[in-house]
Formats: C-alpha cells, structure tokens, sequence
C-alpha cells in the first residue's frame, strides 16, 4: 500500500421541489421513500421547467435521475391533459442498452401511481418488431441510445413525426461517456435530432447528467450545441470513504530486455477479492477486461473454496455477454447479501443500481478519474462507511498514480475532449443530414464552421447534388450507414467460426490488424478463440474455439510526415508544434504472453499491408545544444527518445480523456521534415480526436508529469511501469532511460508557460 486518503463523511442538505412539478410527482416520490429532495435536485429541476438546458454534474449516487425525472414526469402528465394529440413526449439517451432497460425499469416502478399517463418504452436494437409500432404510436417516453437514434429513429423521421412534433425533453445520461470521437459523433446525432424536431416545430430542452467532470457547462454545450446550465453543488450526503493505492510487488520473473516483472493486477486483486469476502465484506472488484473479469472470480473461488465450500458459491462475474435476466439476478444476490463478492466490467460501472455495498476494488487505472470516481462510488452507497483500493497495473500511468497521489485527490475531474468539427466525422453526418431533410444554407450555422468548406468536396465526390433548394442526398443506399459512430468506418471484418459457420461478431477495419490478426487470441462472451485465418479481402476472420494459457498483443511499426503545422511555440532553442500528419503503420509481429504473470511467451512474425492514417499530432524538437547541456551523446540519443516517447503516451490519459490504445507516437533522431531530433504523439482517429490538441495545451505539465514516472520508477534500466511500452514496434529496443530523464529536465527548463487554447 503506497497511500491512503480519507475522504470525510458530508451531511446532506434538502430543498423543496419548484411548485410547478406536480403534486401527483411528488407523491410518487414521497411513496418511493424519498420525502424531500436534495437542493441539487431542485435547483436542476426548477431550470428544467423555466425551459433552460442544464447539466447535473454530482457525484455517483446523488440522485441524479430523480433530478431529471420529476420535470420529466411532471411535463409529461400536463401533456396527457391536453385536448388533442398525443400530449407531451420525452426521449432518454443511455451509452449502453443496458442502462436504458434499468432507467426504464426505474421509471416504470416510480410513475406506477401515475397510471397510463406516463407510457415509458425502451426502443433499441432488442426491442422485437412487433413492439415498434406501438413505441412509435403510443409511448411519450421513450428510451434508446445514440446508435438507434442514428440509424433507427432519424432516417425514419416522418414515421416518428407525431412523437417528434411533441418533444418536450432529451434526457442525456452519462453524458461523460462521450468523449473522443464517439463524443464527436453523438454531438452530430444531436444536431442532426435538433434539426428535425425544428422542422416539426419542437424546440427539446435538454437535460444531462455525469459524474462530476471538469468544465461540465462547456463539454455540455459542446455536446449539444446549445447554452447549457451547470448544476455542480452537490447536496446528498456521503459517508466516509477510505481510499487505498496499492502497488503489487516485483517478482523474480523477468521480460524484455531483462526488466523486472511486477505481479499482475488481476492476481493482486483475486487476493484482496479473496480477503474481504473471508472477513464478509460485500465487495465490487472492477476489471478492464470480461476475460480478467472470469478469471479472477475462478481464481477467488478457489481460494475461498480451501478456507470454506460455501464461500466459494458466494463470489462470481459480472461482464457484458450475459443475458440481462443472469445480470439482475446477481444484482439481487449482490444487494441481498447473498452474494459478497463481485469480479465486474464497467457493465456495472454505469447507473446500474447496486446498494450496500462495503468496499470497490479498481484493477488497474480505469483511464479517466471520472471513471475511478464512478466505480469508487458504488461503496457506501447507502452512506455507510466504505473502503476502495485501486490496485496498479504494471504501466507507466499505474505506476505513477500510486506514487503520486496528488494527481488522483488533489486534481479536478478531466475535461471532456471532442472536436464535433473533425471532417472526417462531420462528412458523414451531412450526408445523413441530406437525406433526412435537404440542407440548406440555414443549416451551416447549426453544423459547425467547417461545413461551408466540406460540401462542395460532398458534392464533387457525388455524394450530394446541390440544387435551388439546397444540397440532397443522391444516392440509393442508406446515407446514415456512412457513420460509424463508435468505430472508424471502413468495412467491418467479420468473425466466423470456421467449423460451423457461426458469426460472432465484428471489428472494425482499422483495428483488425491487431485485434484478430493470424494467431491473435480472440474473447466472445467469456469464451476464448485462436484465429486461423485474416482474409483482409473478403473482411473475415476464422476462428476455432480454444484455450490458450496466454494473451497476445500486436507489434507495430510507425512513420510520420508532417503535412502542416498550425501552431508552435519555442522551448528554448527547441519547438513544441500541433498539426496535420499522415502516418504509415503496419503490423509486424505479435507477443505471446503469460496470463498470470504477464511473462514474454515468444514472438511470432506477421504479413499484414501498411495501412494509413491522416491525422492530427503533437510534436517536440530539440536541438544539439540543448542535447550536449542533457549530457545525452548520438549513441544514447535514439533510446533516450524512444523512452520519452513510451512514457509520455502512457501519462497522456491524465491530461486529455483518451486511452493509451487511442494514441500512438513515433522518435526519430533525425525526422526529415523537422531536420531535428523529434517526438511525435498523434490521435490514433482519422481527422484527429483532440487529444493530440489537449496534450499540445498541456505539455508542460503533461511532460514534467513524463519526466517524474521515468524518474522515480526503482528499475534500473526501464521496465513496463515506466518506459517500456506493450504495443512497440521495436521490441522495446533502444531504450535508455537515464538519458531521457536528463533530456526532458532540460526541455522542460527552458519551457514557456503552458499556451492556452484560443
């Protein structure tokens, strides 16, 4: 244990609701148990009903919902007073349709006094057909998510034209959730909805609700393209929380190059798991993965099963791939007490209700601190005291977190990074656009500024014809299926099984080459396969059902061309540029790796084409001045950068609100287009995801934070927490670690203050 911090327990203060909700809402509430409502959730309601958008940005179990709800409620039973039509409707937004059905099962349990006036109906890609029509018809709250109301809901608009006409609220939930360039994606599906209830004469009020995040007013906006209101005061009550870091040891095993491995987060955390339900403390463990999410209950359960049989039976998984009548059971033993220990993926991190809970075990840094918080807060939710200990993977991040407290409790929540802009996200939604209702030049100003430039490149790839009226769709196919709104387009490959024919499922073109390339280990609902084949022309991948005693991770190789600079500032003789480049990688080779100990297994050569990527990055030079003051001579140049460059990728995740698989970066002693000794760090998104801008806005703390994890890490040469990194290309070769520290305390010291955005 590296650090405990003591987060005191916080009194709740209560409010009254605005008399405008409804006494028939408020007693609904009151019979739900709920006899005054926190200030929080008045003062968000109270903006709902003046007709304002509002953002409700408190902490995990603050009664967020309750706070959209009873507007929602309200304004729906004024609708079905009204003498004609369907009355007033609501629209729900969930990232996942698993939350959707909680939020619905929700609504259903506190509207029940309120009869057939509230008609709440889950609308996604399970509802059967036969219930569609009905939702259409009949529903005035209706529960989806962006991906039905994108290629569902909007290019079918006239048949939702009466529940469209009646749009009174968009209730957008976890609205954190949509960052990067599935946030870019969702703020387009928002204007695109915007844009059609105009025509029908709506005009939404939207309501959101996060975790607490930093600027939450401003992602908000950014989001939905409209002034948003910021409620942030949180009034509930909250027990005390004892929040533990904890740092597994070294072993005596060995892996690249010789460097010291630590034992896995998974096995620390099957120990702590194994603990806690011993002494019969109900506990969460939450994992990144459904595979680790299995093996550490197996592993618990066995351990459990030598100190008693019976409390072997009292720990299980929790993952997506379960069916939601296997979910709400082990919800129930969970809350019931019955079960005590929980080994879950982030299928339990997001609104699912999960009460009473005593302590919340984190395996490995979840990547952004509104998520560390999400998941930290399902202890005490009753408000009893609770324990959370997040245990650290063998990763340069981890690794300083756990040294480093400050970074975690002394540091606002990250802000939400999207670029709604990105043309390579924006085409694709013009074209959807197009064919829902005709674009005209009213419409330029609701789609960003980089519209006017995009549709005459629509227009000259046939895409869009322009006419008196505006630009229209001229194509027979469906133009909402051009957006990929959670991947990157292309053509997804497909996964078979070979010996039956059987799809399992899909993955994006972009992420095939490493993610079911020849050989790679491949997961489906708890179940592991070997993939026999990648038929990249045909887009499929065979696969046979195994099971491996190891993972495998992809080896890649990386050039970059710069193509345009936008900005750049000195750093003494040195430059920090942000701009446009185009990236050639190609996958070479993948590892093979133990699964418990993360031990280097072998290494298997591979034949995949180069791909390429026009994308946005950030760069650093330095100059042979600054490298003879940095004490780093030409033979220890290349590792020095090579190093910088692993460790700075892998703190990025704590200034911008990406993952370290989102990003990619490249070192060249001598870059041909800077004629410097260069580093370069790029979104891993076509057109860029903004991370690349953020780290750009941030490099100096963001490399000052690079420069301490390499520094204070106890290895001696560079090992997988500090400078050694899973997916490199060169086998984590050349590496030095000593001179990179020198390199960046010189950089650094010559630095500028941190250039702002704007």
């Amino acid at each position: 244990m590296t650090h405990t911090e003591h987060l005191p327990p916080r009194p709740g203060r209560h409010a009254v609701w605005p008399h405008r909700v409804r006494p028939e809402v408020i007693n609904a509430i009151e019979r739900a148990g709920i006899e005054h409502p926190w200030a929080h959730q008045a003062a968000a309601a109270e903006h709902a009903l003046d007709g304002e958008s509002v953002v409700i940005a408190t902490g995990t179990a603050s009664g967020k919902s309750l706070a959209y709800l009873a507007p929602v409620l309200s304004t729906l039973l004024d609708g079905s007073e009204a003498p004609n039509g369907r009355g007033t409707t609501a629209l729900y937004l969930a990232p996942t349709k698993a939350l959707a059905a909680d939020q619905c099962r929700a609504v259903r349990e506190l509207a029940s006094p309120l009869g057939n006036r509230v008609r709440p109906a889950v609308y996604d890609g399970d509802t059967p057909v036969e219930e569609r029509e009905w939702v259409r018809q009949y529903a005035n709250h209706v529960l989806t998510n962006p991906d039905m109301l994108h290629r569902g809901i909007l290019p079918s608009h006239s048949r939702w034209s009466s529940f469209l006409r009646s749009l009174r609220y968009v209730v957008i939930d976890e609205c954190h959730t949509y960052r990067g360039v599935f946030g870019s994606h969702v703020a387009q599906v928002l204007r695109r909805l915007r844009r059609v209830c105009a025509r029908y004469g709506a005009h939404p009020v939207f309501l959101l609700a996060s975790a607490t995040a930093a600027d939450p007013a401003v992602a908000a906006g950014r989001l939905t393209g409209l002034p948003v209101t910021e409620v942030s005061d949180d009034a509930s009550p909250r027990g005390e929380l004892v929040f533990a870091l904890w740092e597994p040891p070294l072993t005596e095993l060995h892996g690249e190059k010789g460097a010291p491995v630590r034992r896995t987060a998974t096995a620390e955390t099957a120990d702590l798991l194994t603990d806690l339900a011993v002494q019969g403390v109900r506990t969460v463990a939450f994992v990144r993965s459904r595979r680790s999410a299995e093996l550490i209950s197996v592993i618990s359960q066995e351990r459990l099963a030598e100190v008693d049989r019976n409390l072997a039976r009292r720990v299980a998984a929790y993952r997506g791939g379960y069916l939601p009548e296997e979910r709400r059971a082990l919800e129930r033993a969970l809350h019931s007490g019955e079960l005590l220990g929980l080994a879950a993926t982030t299928a339990l991190e997001l609104g699912v209700d999960v009460s009473g809970l005593d302590a919340v075990l984190i395996a490995g840094y979840p990547g952004t601190r509104a998520s560390l918080w999400q998941q930290a807060g399902r202890a005490g939710r009753a408000g009893q005291g609770a324990l959370a200990v997040l245990v650290a993977r063998d990763d340069p991040l981890d690794t300083y977190l756990v040294h480093h407290p400050e970074a975690l409790f002394r540091q606002p929540v990250e802000s939400t990074v999207l670029d709604p802009d990105n043309p390579y996200v924006l085409a694709p939604h013009l074209c959807a656009a197009a064919a829902e209702l005709p674009l005209t030049e009213q419409d330029l100003e609701l789609f960003g500024p980089t519209t006017p430039e995009l549709l005459p490149q629509l227009e000259s790839a046939g895409l869009l014809r322009r006419r008196t009226a505006g630009w229209y769709w001229t194509r027979r196919e469906r133009a909402a299926d051009l957006a990929d709104i959670r991947g990157e387009g292309g053509r997804p490959v497909q996964i078979v099984e070979a010996a039956t024919g059987r799809l399992l499922g899909t993955v994006d073109e972009p992420a095939a080459h490493t993610a079911v390339h020849d050989g790679a280990v491949h997961l489906h609902q708890g179940r592991t396969y070997l993939v026999k084949r990648l038929d990249l022309e045909d887009s499929v991948a065979l696969v046979e059902e195994a099971d491996p005693p190891y993972s495998t991770i992809a080896r890649d190789t990386t050039s970059v061309s710069v193509l345009e600079t936008d900005t750049e500032v000195a750093w003494g003789a040195g430059r920090l540029c942000y701009g446009s480049v185009e990236v050639t990688n190609q996958v070479v080779s993948f590892l093979r790796r133990k699964l418990i100990t993360g031990e280097v297994l072998g290494e298997t050569k591979l034949d995949l084409p180069p791909r390429t990527l026009r994308t946005r990055a950030v760069w650093w030079t330095v100059t042979e001045d600054q490298l003879d003051a940095a004490r780093v001579n030409p033979e220890q140049l290349g590792g020095a950068l090579h190093a910088a460059e692993h460790a700075s990728i892998g703190l990025l995740p704590l200034f911008a609100t990406c993952d370290r698989w989102d990003i990619g970066g490249v070192s060249v002693p001598l870059h041909p287009d800077t004629l410097l000794p260069t580093v370069f760090v790029y979104d891993g998104h076509p057109g860029g995801a903004g991370f690349a801008e953020r780290a750009f806005h941030t490099a100096r703390d963001w490399l000052d934070a690079t420069r301490e994890a390499i520094a204070s890490c106890e290895c001696d040469a560079g090992c997988p927490s500090c400078i050694q990194s899973p997916k490199c290309g060169n086998g984590n070769d050349p590496l030095h670690k000593r001179a990179a520290v020198r390199l960046l305390t010189v950089l650094l010291s010559e630095a500028p203050a941190a250039p702002r955005p704007g």
